[in-house]
C-alpha cells in the first residue's frame, strides 16, 4: 500500500537531509509504528505520505513515495484526500470549522458524499470517540485531549485506506488513549486500513504494531518485527527495559506477556522489598512500602508557597472547578492527573491569573493571582503551557534565548544551556515553528526556567518528548525540586509521575478524587498505574530505575 523508494528529504538551507534513506514497503491493512530520537524525521516521513512535503512545506523529496499507487511527488495533498487521512501533532493546526460535529463532517463535505451517509458516519465516530455529549461545544472551548480526539475522529469518517497519524495519543488520558488505539485496531483488523504511526509514548502503542520503522541516531532506517526492533533501539518502554534487564528473549511487548515471565523476577525482588519478606497477596494500597529511591516528600511543617482552598471556577455553563483545596510546599512536586477535561489546565491558569475564580481563594507566595500584575508573578510563578508556541515569539531559537535571558536578567546564554541539556541537537537559526513538537517544548520550557521562578507549572511536559529527552528532563526537574522549587505537573504520562512525583492528585469533573502519596495513588488505581507496578504487583515497585538498584 505504502513504498518508500530511497527516500530522503532535504529542507531550504539545511545542513544535512531531515531524515536518513528510507527503503520500505508497507503491506494493505498493517499497523507499522514509527519511531525514533526527537528530531530524527518522523514528523517529515510522514508528510511524503500525504504529500504535505514537499508540496507543502517546501524542501526536496529525493526518491519517491507511492501510496495506492499514486506517486505524492505528481498528486498534491487534495489529490490524496480520499485515499490518505492525517492527523499532526498539533491539533489545532486541523481545525477549519468552529463545533465538534461540523468539524467531523467537513471531510465528508469537501468530498461530496451524500448527506445521509455523513450523518450516519457523524454518529458513529461520535459514540466511538466518546465525543457525543460535545458534539455541538466550540472546538475552541474544549480541552487538549478534547481537541486531539476531535481531529482523529475528522479524519475517520471519510474512511480513508491509509491513516497517518503523528503521535495521536499524547494528549489523551490513559483511559481515552485506549479507546482511540481500539478504534485504530478494529480498522486496521476489520476494515484493512493501513496505518503509519509515529509516537513517543511506545508504552501505550508497540504492542498494537505489526511492524516497527526505526529512524536510528546512526542515520539509517530499518523496518521489522517490534520485538526485534526496540532490541536495537535507543527509545524503549519501560516494559522492555525491564525484559531486557531480567534477560528476558524476546523482549515483551505488553504489561501480559511480562507478567507471565515475571515470576521468577519477583522472587529476586521479595528479600530487597523495604521492610522485609515478600509483600501480602492483597496489600492495601496505603499499606504498600515506598521502593527505596522514592522521592522524599518535603517537611509538611513548612507554610505553603501555593495554596487553594474550597476553589470554583464556572465558564459559560460549563462548572470547571468546584471546591478544590490543595496546598503546594517549596521543594515538593505535584502531579495532576484526570480525564481530559477535568480541570487540570484550568486549576494551573488560575494559578498564574489567567482566571478569576467564581469562589473560593488562591494565593502564589502570599500574592492572589489575578490581582497581580503579570510582570510581577512571573518572579513568582512560571507556566509552560500545552501549546508551547504560545510561549515563543522570535524568529529563531538564538533570538528566543537571548530574549529569555534579558527578560530574565540571567547571564547571557542561560537559557541556550538549558535547550542544550534537554534537546542537544536544536540549532540556533532553526526557526521556533520549524522544530518538532518536543523540541519546541524544550524550547518554551528553557524560556520559562531561565527566570528560576519558586513556583513551576507543567502542562503536559513530555508531549512530543523521546525517553532519552524526558529522562534529561526528569533530571533537571527533580534538582529543580531539591533546590526548593515548587513544580506542578498536569500530564497523562503516569511513568514520569512514578519518576518524580511526591505526590498525586486526581481531578474528575472540575473535583479532587485523589490526594496523597504517589505510590499510594497510583497503585490503587489500573488505569493510572505505570507499566512496571502492573508487571511486579503486589510488590511496591514503579519504575526500571527501582528495579535496577534493588537487584
Amino acid at each position: 500500500m505504502i513504498h518508500f523508494d530511497h527516500v530522503s528529504v532535504v529542507y531550504e538551507d539545511a545542513r544535512q537531509p531531515a531524515l536518513p534513506t528510507v527503503d520500505a514497503h508497507l503491506p494493505e491493512g498493517e499497523l507499522c509504528l514509527l519511531i525514533g530520537a526527537s528530531g530524527s524525521g518522523k514528523s517529515t516521513l510522514l508528510g511524503t505520505v500525504s504529500g504535505l512535503v514537499p508540496h507543502f512545506t517546501g524542501g526536496t523529496l529525493h526518491g519517491r513515495v507511492t501510496v495506492g499507487g499514486r506517486d505524492t511527488r505528481t498528486h498534491k495533498p487534495r489529490e490524496l484526500a480520499d485515499l490518505v487521512g492525517t492527523v499532526g501533532q498539533d491539533p489545532l493546526a486541523h481545525f477549519v470549522t468552529d463545533t465538534v460535529e461540523d468539524e467531523l463532517a467537513y471531510g465528508m463535505e469537501s468530498l461530496g458524499l451524500p448527506a445521509a451517509t455523513m450523518r450516519r458516519r457523524v454518529e458513529e465516530t461520535l459514540d466511538l470517540l466518546g465525543l457525543n455529549d460535545l458534539r455541538d461545544r466550540p472546538i475552541a472551548s474544549l480541552s487538549g485531549g478534547q481537541q486531539q480526539r476531535v481531529a482523529i475522529g475528522s479524519v475517520l469518517t471519510p474512511h480513508p485506506e491509509v491513516l497517518v497519524l503523528d503521535e495521536p495519543t499524547s494528549a489523551l488520558d490513559p483511559p481515552a488513549a485506549e479507546e482511540v488505539l481500539a478504534v485504530i485496531q478494529r480498522l486496521v483488523h476489520d476494515l484493512g486500513t493501513t496505518v503509519l504511526m509515529a509516537e513517543h509514548r511506545l508504552e501505550r502503542v508497540v504492542q498494537y504494531a505489526d511492524q516497527v520503522l526505526l529512524l536510528s541516531p546512526d542515520f539509517t532506517a530499518r523496518l521489522g518485527d517490534p520485538a526485534a526492533m526496540l532490541a536495537v533501539s535507543p527509545v524503549r518502554p519501560p516494559v522492555t527495559e525491564l525484559g531486557d534487564l531480567a534477560g528476558w528473549d524476546p523482549l515483551p511487548l505488553s504489561v501480559r506477556d511480562a507478567r507471565r515471565r515475571a515470576h521468577g523476577l519477583r522472587e529476586r525482588l521479595a528479600p530487597r522489598i523495604p521492610g522485609g519478606g515478600a509483600a501480602p497477596a492483597t496489600p492495601a494500597p496505603s499499606a504498600s512500602p515506598a521502593p527505596p529511591d522514592s522521592v522524599v516528600p518535603p517537611d509538611d511543617s513548612a507554610p505553603p508557597l501555593a495554596e487553594t482552598s474550597r476553589l470554583g471556577l464556572v465558564r459559560g455553563r460549563v462548572t470547571a472547578l468546584h471546591d478544590v483545596s490543595l496546598r503546594i510546599r517549596a521543594g515538593e512536586t505535584v502531579a495532576l492527573m484526570g480525564r481530559n477535561g477535568a480541570g487540570k489546565s484550568t486549576l494551573l491558569n488560575t494559578l498564574v491569573g489567567m482566571h478569576r475564580p467564581t469562589s473560593g481563594r488562591v494565593t502564589v507566595d502570599g500574592r492572589v493571582p489575578h490581582r497581580t500584575r503579570p510582570a510581577e508573578l512571573l518572579r513568582h510563578a512560571g507556566l509552560v503551557p500545552q501549546e508551547p508556541r504560545d510561549l515563543l515569539y522570535a524568529d529563531t531559537v538564538a533570538r528566543e534565548c537571548r530574549t529569555a535571558d534579558t527578560d530574565a536578567g540571567a547571564d547571557p546564554g542561560t537559557c541556550r544551556a538549558l535547550v542544550s541539556r534537554l534537546l542537544p541537537d536544536i540549532p540556533d537559526t532553526a526557526h521556533p515553528r520549524d522544530l518538532s513538537e518536543g523540541q519546541r517544548l524544550a524550547l518554551a520550557l528553557s524560556v520559562i526556567l531561565t527566570a528560576r521562578p519558586p513556583l513551576l507549572l507543567l502542562d503536559e511536559p513530555t508531549r512530543g518528548l523521546d525517553y532519552a529527552a524526558k529522562a534529561r528532563l526528569v533530571t533537571l526537574l527533580r534538582e529543580l525540586a531539591d533546590q526548593g522549587h515548587a513544580l506542578v505537573l498536569a500530564t497523562h504520562d503516569v511513568e514520569l509521575v512514578a519518576e518524580i512525583a511526591h505526590r498525586v492528585v486526581i481531578l474528575a469533573q472540575g473535583e479532587t478524587v485523589a490526594d496523597g502519596p504517589t505510590h499510594e495513588v497510583v497503585t490503587s488505581s489500573p488505569a493510572y498505574a505505570p507499566q512496571v507496578s502492573k508487571i511486579l504487583a503486589p510488590q511496591p515497585w514503579l519504575t526500571v530505575a527501582q528495579v535496577r538498584e534493588a537487584l
